[in-house]
């Protein structure tokens, strides 16, 4: 089985279905894999914190056309899976230089399935998008395909007690990936100071007290299979031995009350009011827990959310922490080197992790009292052996040079005065008008193309099942020769004509007439049958060629001077 995950949750997703008791894991790309009787597959499903979906291969095989795909899908028994009357659904994706478009690929396999049911049952299954029977995944990297049953349906990210959520939410799976990322089980109490809608607050809950993420959710895919066992799954389901006692508090933070009402809300519909409390505070009023605690939080990166001044914000950060939290660790998640810059403190470790398709860094910052030195003299650890070796890993942080010209511009409006001042962000406005109205141009066009080669694909798929499929080119005949433009090349018989003239007819045009024109093998300046070859003054003779003082039984001249012996 495979288990797809975010790239840089790899290493802890295998160490989960490794607790849970799977075999052979292998960490692969974005995924892990594994292997697992039904059980295991529905506890991955219910139990995984860091898992998006789980999916099932039921077939491997060489795809090096479209026609060897579609061969090997139909091979498949496809009545051990789908039902009369059940719906299902294809989704694709694709690495290959010979299937570059996944929706063609996803075209194909449908077609396979329908065109099995069609010549065994006389029946065709229904697709579904919205909410199918059954859901299949094809991966395709170079040649090599996998098709598999889809065993989660919804992402599994989306647990289900999320009421109400603010702009620019943390995926659930990213957001306990990070917690576990720290080690951090429930062994200490837990701040976000910047908490949002409370995505971290309720993951770090339900890692404390080691309860499965998939309660919340109304179903997976699984239990519309054929060989579901409901009773197996109840069982894993009321199965709470595993649950444990926490004995700290989460602590969750916001400036703004709408994000505070929310996360309160969440937090309730999750049934974790018990363990966690949320306030409104501003992070510049954080002070010092009294107990021992962890910190993991997630600020504005400046894309999406941003603060009236975002390095500000994060100078405040660095201070608030050196100041308020020595003696613990803090975890800050962002995406800009000028970000991290501006906290003032140094990192004891950097993971690099991807929030959406933004590429950002998970910091480690150790806080104590005093100098380093002294610390380490005291038994303080900074870094691990474990944590060397993965920093030794890791590529460096990349400079986002955007954002520094942004910082630049803002540097040069404040040296200069209002006569020389420049409105970048106006400009910037326009530049990004400009640059999303031709985006949305190309979307249109690219939607527009999209649309014809469906449409075209359609009309082979009718007319090869109706027996009546011709290739047609437009403006291409074959009976009445080539034509570009409808004029250019005429007829085959009748000779070559470009724009109507040029060429004659090959007996009979003006241009090339090969009995009686200007060049005549036997008649005109060319002779062969005289002994002789004439061409301007350029003779064969007894004396060797002679062409204009150049002879060669005199050796060679050039501008009267005879070569060297």
């Amino acid at each position: 089985m495979i288990a797809k995950t975010f790239m840089g949750l790899e290493p802890i997703l295998a160490k989960e279905l490794t607790e849970l008791g799977a075999n052979d894991v292998q960490i692969g790309r974005r995924m892990v894999s594994f292997t697992g009787d039904k059980e295991m597959m529905y506890r991955a499903n219910f139990q995984l914190h860091t898992a998006i979906r789980i999916l099932k291969p039921i077939a491997r095989f060489k795809a090096r056309s479209a026609e060897d795909m579609y061969e090997a899908v139909k091979k498949i028994e496809w009545d051990q899976y789908i039902l009369k009357g059940n719906t299902f659904s294809v989704d694709a994706v694709v690495f290959s230089e010979e299937f570059r478009n996944s929706q063609f690929v996803t075209y194909k396999v449908k077609d396979a399935i329908v065109d099995w049911f069609r010549e065994k049952t006389g029946d065709r299954p229904n697709v579904s998008v919205a909410n199918p029977d059954l859901q299949l995944h094809i991966h395709i990297a170079d040649f090599d395909a996998t098709l598999s049953l889809d065993s989660s349906g919804e992402s599994l990210h989306r647990r289900g007690y999320r009421q109400e959520h603010t702009e620019a939410p943390l995926n659930e799976v990213l957001a306990a990936g990070l917690i576990m990322m720290t080690g951090w089980r429930g062994e200490s109490d837990f701040i976000d100071p910047m908490c949002g809608s409370g995505t971290l607050l309720i993951e770090a809950a339900l890692i404390a007290r080691n309860m499965s993420p998939g309660l919340f959710r109304k179903e997976f895919a699984f239990e519309k299979w054929q060989d579901f066992d409901p009773d197996l799954f109840d069982e894993i389901y009321n199965d709470d031995s595993q649950e444990v006692d926490f004995e700290h508090h989460i602590y969750g933070y916001d400036n703004n009350p709408k994000a505070v009402a929310k996360a309160i809300k969440n937090v309730r519909a999750a049934g974790l009011s018990k363990d966690i409390s949320v306030a409104l505070q501003d992070f510049q009023d954080f002070e010092k827990p009294a107990e021992k605690a962890l910190m993991v939080t997630n600020p504005p990166y400046g894309e999406r959310i941003s603060t009236a001044n975002l390095l500000e914000t994060y100078k405040m950060i660095g201070e608030r922490l050196k100041h308020e939290f020595s003696g613990n660790d803090a975890w800050i998640l962002s995406y800009r080197e000028e970000c991290f810059d501006q906290i003032g403190l140094k990192p004891s470790i950097k993971i690099p992790v991807f929030n959406g398709s933004l590429e950002c860094e998970f910091r480690r910052y150790s806080l104590f009292e005093g100098k380093m030195k002294d610390f380490r003299q005291e038994g303080g650890i900074v870094k691990t052996e474990e944590e060397k070796a993965v920093m030794a890993e890791k590529r460096r942080f990349k400079a986002h040079r955007e954002f520094k010209k942004r910082l630049d511009e803002q540097e040069e409006n404040a040296e200069g005065d209002i006569r020389s001042f420049t409105f970048h962000s106006l400009e910037r406005q326009r530049e990004a008008l400009a640059r999303r109205e031709a985006k949305e141009a190309k979307e249109k066009e690219r939607e527009e193309r999209r649309a014809e080669r469906a449409r075209r694909f359609e009309q082979f798929r009718r007319d090869r099942e109706s027996g009546g499929f011709k290739p047609r080119r437009e403006g291409f005949q074959r009976g009445e020769g080539f034509k570009r433009g409808g004029e250019g090349f005429g007829k085959r018989s009748e000779g070559f004509k470009r724009n109507g003239e040029g060429f004659g007819k090959r007996d009979e045009g003006r241009g090339f007439k090969r009995g009686e024109g200007s060049f005549k093998r036997s008649e005109g300046g060319f002779k062969r049958g005289e002994g002789s070859f004439k061409r301007d003054g350029f003779k064969k003779s007894d004396s060797g060629f002679k062409r204009d003082g150049f002879k060669r039984n005199d050796g060679f001249k050039r501008g009267g001077r005879p070569k060297k012996t």
